[in-house]
């Protein structure tokens, strides 16, 4: 099966799946025929965290479907000039080829991405936050200076830098790189094997059986790499499968063992 008949067949089982109904509203129904209002609000705030976990469940699955078969980004643009400082040579992946493509990749996933911009004194800082149809959502965030480089005004460095930040923010936040994005860097080397989709399932049910804080387990799972926390579970290497199942089990154990 090829990485595109594969990634199809995901995101196909993704849709034919019927919504899954909070176990809480049930109770939520009784409570409110009964008049019981502080019993509702404790239903409402557990259906709450249930939809909350749901919809990080759902953008995990839709980062890892997208992943399957990740689109190509070509380097579409040249620049080529000379200064006091020699010659400037070099080809890159201009902001709107990379969001297009990546945008009409994500869609069919239910995926989508938008940038906010601010700037504190002298640095301009752009942050790319990827969303799930269902609400959950995820941020990478990156800052520079402004690009004085050429003859550019204040407003136009600005502006560069900008565009820069947009570029890299949304290829860290969904994984991606230009094709050959380093002209001389040789050989990439072997790609890292992810977890499987029933390994990410059976990771995800350990995380919310021991009640674990997801970003916690983020940062030992990425730990060293920028902005760990913004990376979907699916990325998890597959020899790390092991260890953290052995941590989460160890975990389960001790909190059922203090309930007795």
């Amino acid at each position: 099966m090829t990485s595109h008949h594969a990634a199809a067949d995901v995101a196909t089982i993704e849709q034919d799946q019927p919504p899954v109904s909070s176990p809480m509203l049930a109770l939520a129904e009784k409570a409110v025929q009964s008049g019981q209002a502080d019993q509702l609000e404790r239903l409402m705030d557990m259906h709450e965290r249930w939809e909350t976990n749901e919809a990080r469940k759902a953008f995990d699955r839709a980062m890892a479907a997208f992943k399957a078969d990740p689109p190509r980004i070509e380097k579409n643009a040249e620049v080529d000039f000379t200064s006091n400082k020699g010659r400037t040579h070099y080809r890159h992946a201009t902001l709107d080829h990379v969001s297009n493509v990546i945008s009409q990749a994500m869609a069919p996933h239910g995926l989508s991405f938008r940038w906010t911009t601010e700037q504190e004194g002298n640095q301009v800082k752009v942050t790319c936050i990827v969303a799930h149809e269902k609400g959950h959502q995820e941020r990478v965030t990156l800052a520079g200076q402004p690009d004085n480089s050429g003859n550019k005004n204040g407003l136009q460095q600005v502006g560069s830098t900008i565009t820069y930040l947009q570029r890299y923010t949304l290829l860290a936040a969904t994984g991606l790189a230009a094709s050959d994005q380093d002209d001389d860097g040789g050989d990439a080397g072997t790609p890292v094997e992810k977890i499987s989709d029933e390994q990410l399932s059976q990771i995800e049910d350990m995380l919310e059986a021991t009640g674990s804080d997801i970003d916690r387990f983020k940062d030992w799972a990425f730990a060293g790499i920028p902005n760990g926390r913004s990376i979907p579970l699916s990325d998890l290497r597959a020899d790390q499968f092991p260890r953290a199942m052995e941590m989460l089990k160890h975990k389960q154990s001790q909190k059922n063992g203090a309930s007795q």
